[in-house]
């Protein structure tokens, strides 16, 4: 297992901590950790625990972005595959000296400030108040209260956003680019197994593809508001597609050879970064794109540039 080390803000990411705060989870961690990937059976066994308990624990762990899962075909069925994402975490109780602090080069957008956008009903748009529109219509995302959106799904197509590229107006050439939004699929209701293929585009250049396993509405998300309804996308996770000199990964995982180099940032002025489902996916099984105002997480998408 190649090394991936996190360094943790505790007042950044108070979620992680709390998700630390358990015998049975760091167990699970440590587990992963030597052994590498494991299924839910393997993991009840090898700590002598319920697998409901174990269960209960990965999903926690992959809530905060400490554990990912896939899911193969089985003898019987299909299982599931529990992966650690990091080897180290390292928590920092002090600043960042400043230096440092400003290495990072970092721009939030709202989720309804696409620039372009191609979609297929269902669909729709939320603000944290009420419905954007008429739901089911693609001609409502062309709306301009989409820009108040704190929620927005689609079956098919994708949206686009324009982001500036500020590593080129401070004449600095990064070493890495970040985009973090919390995603989901999409399913008319909710449904925890309901998978879908959501990819990432830069600059029109294929980044890589991230399996959203479901549609969650188990619970309420953290920050959706009490109106809407429980029988609809309550939250997702936490996706951050990385791309660097090596290649590109979310959340730590390689997904493709695509480097900084292959998207030339040096030529373009913005940096666009186009999210959403493919026609043709092996699982079109819709997104579900949370902003500030609902889900687990309350942000807008993250674009970050590392030097």
């Amino acid at each position: 297992m190649s090394e991936k080390y996190l360094l943790v803000d505790p007042e950044e990411r108070l979620d992680l901590i709390k998700g630390l705060a358990s015998a049975v989870r760091v167990s699970i961690l440590k587990l992963l950790g030597t052994t590498g990937p494991l299924n839910v059976n393997q993991i009840a066994e090898a700590l002598g625990l319920p697998q409901s308990t174990v269960s209960s624990n990965l999903q926690i762990l992959e809530d905060v972005g400490l554990v990912i899962t896939r899911t193969t075909n089985a003898r019987k069925g299909s299982q599931k595959i529990c992966e650690s994402v990091f080897s180290e975490l390292l928590v920092a109780f002090r600043d960042m000296p400043a230096e440092k602090r400003s290495s990072d080069i970092e721009v939030a957008m709202p989720i309804g400030l696409y620039t372009r956008c191609e979609v297929t009903g269902p669909c729709g748009l939320c603000s944290s108040e009420g419905v954007i529109g008429l739901l089911d219509v693609p001609a409502t995302f062309l709306d301009p209260e989409r820009m108040r959106a704190g929620l927005l799904w689609f079956t098919q197509g994708f949206v686009e956003y324009q982001f500036p590229n500020n590593a080129q107006l401070k004449q600095s050439r990064p070493n890495s680019v970040e985009f973090a939004l919390e995603l989901s699929s999409e399913v008319p209701g909710t449904s925890a197994d309901w998978p879908s293929d959501i990819f990432l585009q830069v600059n029109g250049i294929d980044i890589g593809t991230w399996t959203s396993p479901g549609d969650f509405g188990d619970k309420r998300g953290v920050f959706t508001p009490d109106w809407w309804k429980l029988t609809g996308s309550q939250y997702g996770k936490l996706k951050t597609w990385r791309i660097n000199g090596d290649g590109s990964y979310v959340d730590g995982v390689r997904v493709s050879n695509v480097t900084l180099d292959d998207l030339e940032l040096d030529k373009h002025r913005s940096i666009r970064m186009r999210i959403g489902v493919h026609v043709d996916a092996t699982h079109p099984g819709g997104i579900n794109i949370f902003g500030r105002g609902f889900g687990n997480y309350d942000q807008d998408i993250v674009m970050r540039l590392t030097h």
